[in-house]
């Protein structure tokens, strides 16, 4: 048979090694046992600064590494069935795609903040934002199923990062339920969900800063999301929308023309039959009445109003606890 190099003694020296070091990676081990005899003198470690990587995992596999340390397993890969597709979604125009993304409200000695959950439509910009106490089940799915009845078209696709929070099976099933494709984005692709990224940053931080805000609020900011922040954004917010041309070398290059700057509910109406994609009970009508009913400047200053009040409420309230 074929000689053994590396003996017991090897064997506990390795043992020692992961204990101390809480089982680093194979290229750590061997650095640290070439230092332990280069650079430090350690004759116990002689063999093991010349091990190969490949082996020193066959020897944490071997039923004598087990016997004495038996916690550690090889990383299994999950099996079942998957959730959400990777890709970035297509929408030729149409309004119904959505990109989704969670806002965190902050921590405050060792307590989570509120979490605000942000979905903006690829095509027409139209947001919607909801809050919430936690990102548990119990709260995100009602959440997500006002967030999704609140758009005035249907929803076609969601697509969100990779975050536990949306890649679950109880995700999953809401959206199965309502037929809306679910998307996830891809690795090494930071701008699938970039659309909602920056509006995280343009009108949610805008609007609650950074500041810690107790989950029990959430009730309350939820209520001023749908009465005034959201009708705010979508009728009465203009936004920039791209246009792509081709530049002298081919390449796909967008630009954003001011004369193309409208609301999202302008830009929604703009589209070719637009009236398609309204859903059953909700008819342009309706949405003018909600669009029209005050002007820009108006729903501006009645935001303003309402966020000095939530925000005095809310400190009012953290005044009377501390």
């Amino acid at each position: 048979g074929f000689e053994r190099i590396y003996n017991d003694a090897d064997l506990t020296a390795l043992i020692e090694i992961d204990k101390a070091h809480d089982t680093p990676n194979g290229l750590m081990v061997k650095k640290i046992c070439e230092r332990a005899y280069l650079k430090f003198d350690d004759n116990k470690y002689k063999r093991l600064s010349t091990i190969s990587v490949s082996h020193i995992y066959n020897l944490r596999s071997s039923s004598a590494y087990k016997n004495i340390r038996c916690h550690y397993e090889k990383t299994k890969s999950k099996k079942g069935v998957k959730i959400g597709v990777r890709k970035k979604p297509i929408n030729n125009g149409k309004p119904g795609y959505i990109r989704i993304d969670t806002v965190h409200q902050g921590d405050l000695d060792g307590n989570k903040g509120v979490y605000h959950i942000n979905a903006v439509d690829e095509v027409t910009q139209y947001e919607i934002v909801v809050s919430v106490e936690k990102i548990s089940e119990a709260y995100l799915i009602p959440a997500l199923e006002t967030l999704l009845e609140s758009f005035p078209f249907k929803i076609i696709n969601f697509h969100s990062d990779n975050g536990s929070e949306y890649v679950n099976k109880t995700v999953a099933k809401l959206l199965s339920k309502l037929l809306i494709e679910f998307t996830k984005s891809r690795p090494r692709k930071s701008n699938d969900n970039a659309l909602a990224e920056g509006k995280n940053a343009a009108i949610v931080r805008k609007t609650f800063g950074y500041i810690h805000i107790p989950q029990h609020f959430a009730k309350i900011i939820n209520k001023f999301n749908m009465s005034f922040l959201n009708p705010y954004i979508n009728y009465h917010r203009p936004c920039l929308y791209p246009t792509t041309i081709i530049d002298k070398k081919g390449k796909q290059k967008k630009i954003y023309n001011y004369e193309d700057m409208e609301t999202p509910y302008e830009k929604f109406k703009s589209l070719d039959d637009a009236k398609q994609y309204l859903k059953e009970d909700i008819t342009f009508k309706i949405l003018d009445d909600l669009a029209y009913q005050i002007s820009d400047n108006e729903a501006a200053k009645r935001l303003q109003t309402e966020r000095s009040a939530l925000f005095r409420t809310i400190n009012e309230n953290c005044l009377k606890i501390a």
